[in-house]
């Protein structure tokens, strides 16, 4: 009962707040916001100033502000999905900023406390309660061990998992009602952002992955000067706690800075693209949250100078399938090879086996060769599979997440490379790094070495495999071989053939008793037996409408 009381009262103050920016287009997508028209002409909501002169994408990325940090960090998911949501709202939501105030600093240090089970002054030499920056799920803190380390000590905000869970299921409730009765709620598919939302939120909240993200990223550019990865203190770090060595450079969007320090900034530019490819193409394991907030530059060597990342808590990796087939996609891509493009998205079963593939190629070909027309240093592969993807929706595509994850980091990084260096070629640097990634991946040198390390596992096997197949030979020849169901499939079968029965009986007994009743009021009888004739008719249409609403409302 309170539970449900504080969502109607989240729900009245998140469309108090749609109002008050005139959203009128997100207060009419669900049945549930509709009374809200009526409330804002009675209640005391008032109006933004200058509001009917802003954009719908500012007006809703400022909505998304007042409403809390828990929907600034939606929104930046929901701007991830440019195939999904109009450009002008994913350009908004993309400029959120995740800041809020920061909660006490003596209780991050009580935090830090339980978690390690020790007293701050014991495991650190100093430790500052005012935290250097705070965000939605965690704060930071400088601090430094007893052998004089400099560390970053990052705490989760207490609470916050109450928190998230309260403001998820009102996300999944709006979600829902907005894809049943939004006209674009089908093709958007609401509910869909929540679940991706979902995933990423409760990454973010264990450090201990964080901290597992950061280490393995680390090992992948051990020794290399194109990226570097802070250390993990792994002792000090827990779930709610991590404990990373503490890195200084200049902020990669501080262009001026770099200038000054005279980095090369063309060397710069190409050495992104390359971190990128790299960490997808060769490694699967890719930083997901490359914005310039997470990026410094290590100036050390103004003419080699180094990427440093920050902020591990979204970090993405492909299917072995997705990786081969999006790597062959970006060749075929880079070749101009359309028809390969079309014929490669029916084989990785991102679109319907039924596909025509000359209508596919048509339709990428008419992405792509707009792009190629264009000056080299304005090509963007980011937005070249952007418009695949907008373009194969009209041909059932079926994607996942990870995918819209690569095609958004990938937007960063060129955007980040043309901020740098704006005559940059993306071409130029991305075709030979992959095409050498390929060659060292698939060539006969990997195949032999992994082909050694599977053979030990295959002849283990070995000795069963005539057995095996002697089993299966008979039993395909006497008819005895046979397909197994599971319980649990077996069990939603018959739970769905149940109601599908149900509902068919109750659909023919509502339409049934409907014609009963239009009968009996049809029938010419005197007055009083026209009275009792037409009490049972009533009856008969009253109870045969609600069986067929209820058969209706059964239905999936």
């Amino acid at each position: 009962m309170i539970q449900g009381l504080r969502q109607f009262g989240r729900l009245l103050k998140i469309s108090a707040i749609l109002a008050r920016y005139r959203l009128d287009e997100f207060l009419q997508a669900t049945h549930l916001y509709r009374p809200m028209r009526f409330l804002t002409g009675i209640l005391p909501i008032g109006r933004i100033p200058g509001v009917e002169d802003m954009p719908r994408g500012e007006r809703l990325r400022r909505a998304l502000q007042d409403m809390g940090p828990i929907y600034v960090k939606f929104g930046q998911i929901v701007s991830t999905r440019r195939d999904l949501v109009p450009p002008d709202i994913a350009d908004e939501l993309a400029l959120l900023q995740d800041r809020v105030p920061p909660f006490p600093g003596e209780e991050a240090r009580a935090i830090v406390e339980r978690a390690l089970e020790r007293p701050v002054t014991e495991l650190f030499a100093e430790f500052d309660t005012e935290p250097m920056a705070s965000a939605s799920i965690a704060q930071v803190h400088a601090a430094t061990l007893p052998d004089g380390q400099e560390v970053v000590v990052k705490v989760v905000r207490p609470g916050i998992r109450r928190q998230l869970k309260q403001d998820l299921d009102l996300l999944y409730t709006i979600a829902r009602l907005a894809e049943k009765y939004w006209e674009s709620g089908p093709r958007v598919r609401p509910p869909q952002f929540v679940r991706e939302f979902e995933t990423f939120i409760y990454d973010e909240l264990d450090m201990v992955r964080e901290a597992a993200n950061a280490s393995v990223l680390r090992s992948n550019f051990e020794g290399s000067s194109d990226l570097y990865i802070p250390r993990i203190h792994w002792q000090y770090t827990r779930e709610p706690v991590l404990v990373m060595e503490r890195v200084r450079g200049i902020p990669v969007s501080d262009i001026a800075a770099l200038r000054e320090r005279g980095v090369n900034m063309e060397k710069l530019a190409k050495r992104g693209i390359r971190v990128f490819y790299t960490q997808v193409f060769r490694d699967n394991l890719f930083h997901a949250d490359m914005h310039p907030g997470n990026i410094l530059i290590d100036a050390t060597d103004p003419e080699d100078a180094t990427f440093i990342a920050l902020d591990f808590g979204i970090v993405a990796s492909l299917t072995p399938r997705d990786l081969y087939y999006i790597s062959e996609n970006f060749i075929a891509l880079f070749n101009r090879d359309y028809l390969r493009v079309a014929q490669l998205h029916v084989d990785a079963g991102w679109v319907p086996p039924d596909t025509r593939i000359d209508e596919l190629e048509a339709a990428v070909r008419a992405v792509g060769e707009p792009n190629f027309t264009r000056p080299l240093n304005e090509v963007s592969f980011g937005q070249l599979m952007l418009k695949l993807f907008q373009v194969a929706y009209r041909f059932k595509l079926n994607i996942q997440p990870q995918l819209i994850m690569l095609q958004k980091t990938l937007l960063n990084i060129e955007g980040l490379g043309r901020q740098l260096y704006p005559e940059l070629d993306v071409l130029a640097v991305a075709k030979p790094e992959l095409e050498t990634i390929m060659r060292e991946k698939h060539g006969l040198d990997q195949t032999a070495r992994e082909l050694r390390e599977r053979l030990p596992g295959w002849l283990s096997k070995a000795p069963d495999m005539p057995g095996l197949l002697h089993d299966y030979l008979q039993q395909a020849t006497t008819g005895r071989l046979s397909n197994r169901i599971d319980s649990a499939e077996l069990t939603r079968l018959n739970a769905g053939i149940e109601r599908s029965r149900r509902r068919t009986v109750g659909a023919l007994s509502g339409s049934a008793l409907v014609i009963t009743g239009a009968l009996l009021l049809g029938l010419d009888a005197g007055p009083w037996q026209w009275f009792g004739e037409s009490a049972l008719a009533i009856i008969a249409l009253v109870a045969g409408g609600w069986l067929i609403l209820r058969a209706n409302r059964d239905a999936p």
